[in-house]
């Protein structure tokens, strides 16, 4: 099994994961250009993408579909609305293949078996995934204001947490470039998650299955690399587990997330 993460920031997300013959792309925020050349750079050819999964219809998480489905050609899996929503932001969207399902049940993408749950985020719909590949399992919390029961339960005992760590709550406090409401936003039940909580959350699930948590959708102003990894770092203590900060700029490879 193999996660690469394309970029993750707020000016687009997209990652990639490998498992068993199956090549799925997770949301596709970044530029079609963008997300191509990345995609050569791994040595992967847009043809070898079995799917596209969207988390929600943001444009930092699917702003790219119509431009990249001209070279990917793959199905599209998404919940209703967001599909609705997708499509509404741009009529190009509707020749995607689209493929609906509902928040709360299971799916295979070929040999990945796919859990779709619900994430509170300022969005239609908007789900988190748990991939499972084997006995390996991977869970996908991109954008979600808090974490509740029904997210720890998805994502407890997993192999691999890929989860937001936008913003560290001092900085975003201290940015004087972000509006009052904006800040209110991020900060809300429904807006994103900061290193601490990302770092309680990080804790709350971790089991002796857990290999990696990698952060993703990093502040640009707001987060930096080192004081996100660092609370998840601290708050996990001894456990064995690695932590790495994804980019905006560059992927992120981990590689061999099960024997």
């Amino acid at each position: 099994m193999e996660l690469l993460v394309l970029g993750s920031g707020s000016s687009g997300n997209t990652a990639v994961l490998r498992g068993r013959g199956s090549t799925i792309l997770i949301d596709a925020g970044l530029g079609a250009r963008k997300t191509l050349a990345r995609l050569d750079a791994a040595g992967l050819a847009p043809e070898e993408i079995d799917a596209v999964l969207l988390t929600h219809e943001h444009g930092d998480h699917a702003g790219g579909l119509p431009v990249l489905q001209r070279s990917l050609r793959c199905p599209v899996y998404a919940t209703r609305l967001t599909a609705d929503e997708v499509r509404r932001q741009d009529p190009r969207n509707e020749a995607a293949g689209w493929r609906i399902f509902s928040t709360g049940t299971t799916f295979d993408v070929n040999t990945l078996q796919i859990t779709a749950f619900s994430v509170p985020h300022d969005a239609a719909d908007p789900v988190g995934f748990t991939i499972r590949c084997g006995d390996f399992s991977l869970a996908i919390l991109t954008d979600l204001g808090h974490v509740n029961h029904s997210v720890v339960h998805h994502v407890s005992g997993v192999n691999c947490l890929f989860i937001e760590a936008n913003h560290d709550e001092q900085l975003l406090q201290d940015d004087t470039r972000r509006p009052f409401s904006i800040k209110q936003r991020i900060l809300s039940p429904h807006g994103h998650l900061s290193n601490r909580s990302a770092a309680d959350l990080a804790l709350r699930v971790a089991s002796p299955a857990l290999r990696h948590v990698v952060l993703g959708h990093l502040s640009r102003d707001c987060n930096e690399p080192g004081l996100a990894v660092g609370a998840v770092r601290t708050a996990l203590g001894g456990h064995r587990a690695s932590v790495v900060a994804a980019s905006q700029d560059e992927p992120l490879f981990v590689r061999a997330l099960a024997d």
